[in-house]
């Protein structure tokens, strides 16, 4: 049964809904793996998951098969109260599925079964509530690597710019997905980045995509492509904070790192969970005391992540991240 939270979800987050398969064999591959542990994932899922944990109201929009998986998914994020009346499903398509197993030496096993997420068209969109939106987040790491779901996608960002709604985009590149096609995902990228107010990359993302090391000139050059405020995650280090006219350096918390799967997306999430609060979103833009407590919040969601196995598994509440500050 969909779950529907509120009739304006002040943050909607497009994108792909998929399960990950991790394996839990300890040092093997996917040859060898025998034990497989199913998990929800997906970069908007998670932010969704992140903003609802926070205590704030979010949807998510995309597309599964209506198979076992598909129910899974659907029960999963309406067990973190977040709003699923938007959730499409593919009667002929099995939901897309991701095996990964990680050895000692770092390597990385990792097999993808695309599935119903790449067919999500306009058709599967509902406009009236996508318009309701007071942000809107494109943060997925399938959504522009094939058309349909990459024309959709790049035609819900444009739309959402003339309508002059707060757009968030995280590239979320993985070099297993687009393998050879760097320039296709250079080029795709870009084009997101554009039309959007809040662009959040890696260093890895940003030196890819500006074809430069240095932090602070990658920086500047996502601002002259077109990002309002562009927000460079480097780890345990902190994040690189710039509305174009300023740039700080916000520190990180110190802890004790386990598993870094989802601080990307916890960031993200908590740092629009922030956002989606704020009257006048667009004064943010200039205020930049008020952002740099914004990514200091965010960077503590970000690290808390990390000192637990799972990115849903391991958000924390509010409560603990109070702790944290003390």
């Amino acid at each position: 049964m969909q779950n529907r939270i509120s009739e304006n979800a002040p943050v909607v987050c497009i994108g792909e809904l998929l399960i990950d398969f991790f394996c839990s064999d300890i040092n093997s591959n996917l040859i060898e793996g025998r034990q497989f542990l199913k998990s929800a994932g997906g970069a908007p899922a998670n932010v969704c998951a992140t903003i609802a944990k926070l205590g704030g109201n979010a949807s998510f929009s995309g597309k599964v098969g209506k198979d076992p998986f598909g129910y899974f998914l659907e029960e999963t994020l309406n067990s973190l109260n977040v709003d699923t009346s938007m959730l499409a499903w593919d009667e002929k398509t099995a939901t897309t599925l991701a095996f990964v197993s990680l050895q000692e030496n770092g390597e990385r096993d990792f097999v993808f079964h695309r599935g119903a997420d790449a067919l999500m068209t306009m058709d599967d969109i509902d406009l009236n509530e996508i318009n309701k939106a007071k942000i809107l987040h494109f943060g997925s790491a399938t959504a522009i690597l094939t058309s349909p779901f990459r024309e959709t996608y790049l035609s819900l960002i444009s739309s959402a710019r003339e309508k002059g709604k707060f757009i968030s985009f995280d590239p979320n590149y993985r070099r297993d997905l687009w393998k050879e096609r760097l320039i296709d995902f250079i080029s795709t990228a870009k084009k997101a980045i554009s039309l959007s107010d809040f662009v959040k990359v890696s260093d890895e993302e940003l030196e890819i995509i500006t074809g430069t090391k240095n932090h602070e000139l990658g920086v500047d050059i996502l601002h002259h492509i077109g990002a309002r405020i562009v927000a460079v995650t480097l780890g345990k280090r902190g994040t690189l904070i710039s509305n174009s006219s300023k740039k700080k350096l916000v520190k990180s918390i110190p802890i004790m790192s386990i598993d870094s799967t989802g601080a990307g997306d916890a960031f993200v999430g908590a740092t629009l969970f922030k956002l989606s609060n704020i009257h006048d979103i667009e004064f943010i833009k200039q205020d930049f005391d008020q952002l740099l407590d914004i990514i200091t919040f965010a960077n503590r969601v970000g690290a808390l992540v990390c000192t637990k196995i799972g990115a849903i598994e391991a958000l924390p509440s509010i409560e603990q991240i109070e702790i944290s500050t003390v």
